[in-house]
């Protein structure tokens, strides 16, 4: 009698202990299908912002492409793109691949990478993937044939973005090293800010920005659509963050919304000072930026640092925006979105700052090596990947629309609609 109590009692433990093991599973999935959904509405924020910024002639254009970007971006990667970021093999390599498609095992539930479904993971990556295009769509803006971007966002998508993140993401080179990316200050922000600056060197200057006297300014039509946008984008970030530390952790989850929000508003606070020192004005599209900035120079480091170092992330990113605007500018790098100071440079500046605040075993000069090592390879790869297919595209069907539908808008001469009646 004494025995078949000792086990029931083992029973009714073994019993709870996988009813809470289940609750955890089911938390933690729940979780990540939360911000896989808070990262989607990261593409309306990328939408409305880019819309405010360009010209009323040309806001069909960016609506069109960022509604391929995302339904593209969805196909390609879960053609090749999942299982070559996440190949499962190869671990320390350059390069792996699991097949295209989808292969969830033979259970079909748990992902390898965390303690939440297959599918869960994929929904989640892929709504990342996307990010990257959507840089690039805002950056090269009011003079770009709509057929080469698609192309470009197909392919980069699927091939040059899973590669890159399967370098670090993926237990690939760079994770074996000791560099560090959190979310993606580089993986994807600054991915997407050197695709950006490819596409504007082959492309060229928007007709009339730079003139003999000087540099005209070109003004979006809407700043309320911006500031809509640039919200949405900082609301998305709790699950771009948020999401990343891949299970729902009360504790981490918490604090990464803190250091997120903390250096969202530092942005602000440094881009109103700098642009103020700068240009005498009170510009918002650069406090608005100021902010992105600050999101994206935390994005590296967010689950590491302090709240009183994610402040002086974001204001010195948000410090950086205007200046780089103004150099990107004088360099006659014409960028209606200001996407590749936003991204590539505060990218740059957040995956430096993990080694300057970042608590590492590797901390001090070994991680800040690791770093530069990974800002260099995944920027070279990315650069020299992008252009050529800009290149191409330039040499074969061309890439920039002629002056007469650059002047009349693309809405019209692409897409035979207007924005607005």
């Amino acid at each position: 009698m004494q025995n078949l109590g000792v086990i029931v009692t083992q029973a009714t433990a073994a019993d709870a202990v996988d009813a809470a093991n289940n609750a955890l599973f089911t938390t933690n999935n729940l979780w990540i299908l939360i911000a896989a959904a808070l990262v989607f509405v990261m593409h309306l924020g990328f939408s409305t912002l880019e819309a405010g910024f360009v010209r009323k002639k040309n806001v069909v254009n960016i609506l069109f492409k960022n509604a391929m970007i995302i339904s593209i971006g969805l196909l390609t990667y879960w053609a090749v793109g999942f299982n070559l970021m996440y190949p499962g093999v190869n671990e320390g390599g350059f390069f792996g691949f699991a097949g295209f498609g989808l292969n969830p095992g033979a259970d079909g539930q748990t992902s390898a990478y965390g303690d939440y479904t297959y599918f869960s993971d994929f929904i989640f990556q892929a709504m990342f993937a996307a990010t990257c295009a959507t840089i690039v769509s805002g950056a090269v803006a009011e003079r770009i044939k709509l057929s080469s971007f698609l192309i470009f966002a197909a392919i980069f998508v699927a091939l040059s973005y899973p590669i890159t993140g399967m370098w670090k993401w993926g237990y690939g080179w760079l994770d074996a090293r000791g560099f560090y990316d959190f979310a993606g200050s580089t993986i994807v922000h600054s991915v997407g800010g050197w695709a950006a600056l490819a596409g504007i060197i082959l492309l060229g200057p928007r007709t009339g920005k730079y003139t003999s006297k000087g540099i005209r300014p070109i003004t979006g039509h809407s700043m309320p659509l911006a500031a809509v946008g640039v919200f949405l984008l900082w609301f998305g970030w709790f699950g771009f963050n948020g999401g990343s530390v891949l299970n729902a952790d009360a504790n981490l989850v918490s604090l990464v919304f803190v250091t997120t929000s903390m250096a969202a508003a530092a942005g602000a606070v440094g881009a109103f000072f700098s642009n103020y020192i700068l240009t005498k004005t009170h510009d918002l599209s650069m406090v608005l930026n100021g902010i992105l900035g600050g999101l994206v120079g935390i994005t590296a480091s967010a689950d590491s640092v302090s709240v009183n170092e994610s402040v002086i992330i974001g204001l010195i990113a948000g410090i950086i925006i205007p200046i780089s605007v103004t150099a990107f500018d004088r360099m006659k790098l014409d960028d209606p979105v200001g996407a590749t100071s936003v991204h590539l440079v505060c990218g740059i500046w957040g995956t430096l700052a993990v080694a300057i605040f970042g608590d590492f075993d590797d901390a001090g000069t070994g991680q800040f090596a690791d770093q530069i090592i990974g800002i260099l390879a995944i920027g070279a790869f990315t650069f020299i990947v992008a252009f050529a297919l800009f290149f191409v595209l330039k040499v074969t069907i061309g890439i920039r629309v002629d002056a007469e539908e650059e002047e009349k808008g693309l809405d019209i001469m692409e897409h035979g609609m207007r924005s607005y009646s």
